[in-house]
């Protein structure tokens, strides 16, 4: 990728400053309210039935199992979930929802029924020389166009309940903010899941990482200036994958702050950390030649590391190793070679 230009192809050669609003105005997160912030979700555990709110969070706060080392929330959620503050006397959500910060709107998905995200927005964001997207789910109607530059602040759609699952009594939107793992995701969908079509290009959730943005709304609070490197520099590595050379190797060409030491010489292969949602860490150079992706660490637990990781990373200690769904996702770093 060219330095300045973006991947929509329109040149952004302006560095706007890591400064984020709330997308509608529902500000509790910043006092602490979280049943008045995260819209919840519908549980019902071993029989019984609930309502929590903690499961509109970041992470994994979704589906309980029982292990031997007690309760595991298994189901990652990507973003969070923030309820309205305006109904109109029918029920429906009225909130604007609007961008967190200036971008370019990279796609715009119109039809519920492509995406469990239901009616969506992506915006794309540049911080630091680097893309970022913003993603606002489960809208009632959009506002913007694919293509058309936004301030912060300019609406983008209207709060809704389009998307699998959900009710009008559980209108949200839901908010991401996300890494770009490769501008090959087209082929490399294509080529995997054949009879599963692809209507978002490669603004598809599957190639968007998602960080902990509630957690950087509130680091933000406290040091403005903050960046995106040195939110995630605090973040623990759960995994590491040792993945072959590539010329395709996007994720690098994206995020060159995510190499951790310089190299003079071609590696022979890069080890890529995670933590335990797949949010990449750091790239390092490593000499050990590799045909395929590799595990090459995974943190110890003694809980199977699939519940840990999205079922990216299965076993423990010498029998530990990449899932197949996580061997088909580090393959699409380097896709298509």
């Amino acid at each position: 990728m060219l330095a300045g230009v973006s991947l929509t192809g329109v040149v952004s050669g302006e560095t706007e400053p890591l400064n984020l609003v709330l997308p509608t105005v529902n500000d509790a997160l910043f006092r602490g309210g979280g049943a008045e912030f995260y819209q919840y979700i519908e549980r019902d555990y071993k029989g019984e039935k609930s309502t929590p709110w903690e499961g509109g969070q970041y992470g994994f706060v979704r589906n309980p199992i029982e292990t031997a080392a007690g309760i595991v929330y298994t189901r990652f959620h990507e973003g969070i979930d923030i309820r309205p503050l305006q109904r109109d006397a029918s029920g429906e959500p009225l909130d604007s929802v609007r961008a967190i910060a200036a971008g370019v709107v990279v796609h715009t998905n119109p039809v519920p029924g492509y995406s469990n995200y239901g009616k969506y927005v992506v915006v794309e964001h540049r911080w630091d020389g680097c893309n970022y997207y913003s993603l606002y789910g489960h809208l009632s109607a959009i506002t913007v166009r694919a293509g058309q530059r936004v301030q912060q602040r300019d609406q983008l759609g209207v709060m809704g309940h389009t998307g699998e699952g959900l009710n009008q009594a559980r209108a949200h939107v839901h908010l991401e903010l996300n890494l770009m793992l490769s501008r090959q995701f087209e082929a490399w969908h294509d080529t995997l899941f054949k009879n599963d079509p692809n209507h978002h290009g490669r603004y598809n959730g599957i190639n968007l990482m998602g960080l902990d943005i509630a957690r950087l709304y509130l680091a933000l609070r406290k040091q403005p200036s903050l960046t995106i490197p040195e939110f995630l520099a605090e973040e623990e590595t759960f995994y590491r994958v040792t993945i072959p050379a590539s010329r395709h190797f996007d994720l690098l060409k994206f995020y060159p702050w995510l190499l951790a030491q310089k190299t003079e010489a071609a590696p022979v292969s890069w080890e890529v950390s995670f933590n335990r949602a797949g949010v990449p860490l750091k790239i390092e150079p490593s000499a050990k030649p590799v045909s395929e992706p590799q595990l090459s660490y995974v943190k110890k637990s003694s809980v199977d590391p699939s519940y840990l990781t999205r079922d990216q990373v299965t076993g423990r200690g010498e029998s530990a190793h990449l899932t197949d769904s996580g061997k088909r996702l580090m393959r699409l770093l380097i896709f298509p070679d």
